[in-house]
């Protein structure tokens, strides 16, 4: 039956690929890349030779309708952003909801994907907790941070090297110098590493050593 596959790619580690992906995105008609030319790195490694197409920010809303026809016509197509799971900071919402409203099966596969292992490894509490991905660059974010500094609940940011050391100082103005937090950084990779202490802690260390690479930042709830 044909239907739309939500694919996760690893994050940093070829190895933390499921089989189960490698065998969906060998037997798909077609796989959509947020970036072919990285997505092809990653096919090429696995020996995977199914015809690429692009999909990413700039073009779904022009795609999501052809690419719903083409299932709805026959064809099973699977989704893979550059890492990680599609729809989580990366193209995927649009699509799946366009299939979900056709009535046209989505299946997503587990696996990779960046804030699980950072949450878990942080060592604060993660029964409940709250996924913001990345904040506002400027309109919404003041407003954002006054909202989450009365949440009580883990949080869990996805941020950029060149604006670690911003947020982190908003962070100080807005949830306390004390509030503890948690950053791991290029996760799976050769140069992994997780920064733990109070804002005012991890936020002396990257202005002291600038960060480079992917960073999960899990700030601890207000208590």
């Amino acid at each position: 039956m044909s239907k739309l596959y939500l694919v996760p790619t690893p994050i940093g580690n070829l190895k933390d690929i499921t089989f189960r992906a490698i065998e969906v995105l060998q037997e798909v008609d077609l796989i959509l890349a947020e970036d072919t030319r990285t997505s092809g790195k990653l096919l090429k490694h696995f020996g995977i030779t199914t015809q690429m197409h692009s999909h990413h920010m700039h073009n779904e809303h022009k795609t999501t309708e052809g690419i719903v026809k083409r299932i709805q016509a026959g064809e099973t197509i699977a989704l893979i952003s550059d890492a990680g799971t599609p729809a989580i900071s990366d193209p995927g919402f649009l699509l799946t909801r366009a299939c979900v409203e056709a009535g046209i099966a989505v299946d997503c596969l587990p696996g990779a994907t960046a804030f699980v292992p950072a949450l878990v490894n942080s060592g604060l509490p993660n029964d409940k907790f709250v996924f913001e991905g990345f904040l506002p660059v400027k309109k919404g974010r003041h407003t954002r941070l006054q909202l989450l500094a009365e949440e009580t609940r883990t949080i869990i940011f996805y941020e950029s090297p060149h604006k670690l050391v911003k947020s982190l100082t908003q962070f100080v103005e807005y949830f306390g110098a004390n509030r503890q937090v948690s950053v791991s950084r290029e996760i799976t990779k050769l140069h992994e590493e997780t920064i733990r202490g109070t804002v005012a802690e991890v936020l002396a260390h990257y202005e002291a050593k600038p960060p480079k690479g992917e960073l999960v930042v899990v700030v601890g709830g207000k208590k």
